[in-house]
């Protein structure tokens, strides 16, 4: 028999194994039901707060002014492009704490493919080296469905 998928998103979510940026967590909070009572319920263990001495902020930080300058073709805030087919700053936060904490990012987006003009959150994290995981894959390593 297989245990609800949200089961796991929500025990996942209460072990402290994922961690966002401010402008994540943010719209993290917009979610309904069991689970988005669960993510505003365990801030303080999603947050990561750049001035918590608990980690590296200033490599987070120092990472995301880098990505900025090394993508800034394929940023929707400054190529005026569409939030839709190239990565937004917002979304580059989460690529750079990814890359500062050495784990991997956990995003619905598919890649833009070879375009020259859009990137999205998996072709930076290609780009980066960081891992990036497709909601399914997140569900099957933390044992959805078994």
């Amino acid at each position: 028999m297989f245990r609800p998928i949200w089961e796991c998103v929500i025990r996942t979510i209460e072990s402290g194994k994922i961690a966002v940026t401010n402008e994540i967590y943010r719209e993290m909070c917009h979610i309904t039901g069991d689970v988005g009572d669960c993510i505003r319920a365990s801030k303080d263990k999603l947050l990561m707060e750049v001035d918590d001495p608990s980690w590296d902020g200033r490599d987070f930080i120092s990472q995301f002014d880098r990505m900025q300058k090394a993508h800034r073709q394929w940023i929707s805030d400054y190529s005026m492009k569409s939030n839709a087919k190239t990565i937004c700053l917002r979304d580059m936060t989460a690529v750079a704490l990814a890359k500062s904490l050495r784990l991997p990012l956990v995003s619905s987006e598919s890649s833009a493919g070879d375009s020259p003009k859009h990137k999205r959150i998996p072709d930076i994290c290609a780009l980066e080296n960081v891992v990036p995981y497709s909601f399914n894959d997140f569900l099957k390593i933390e044992g959805a469905g078994t």
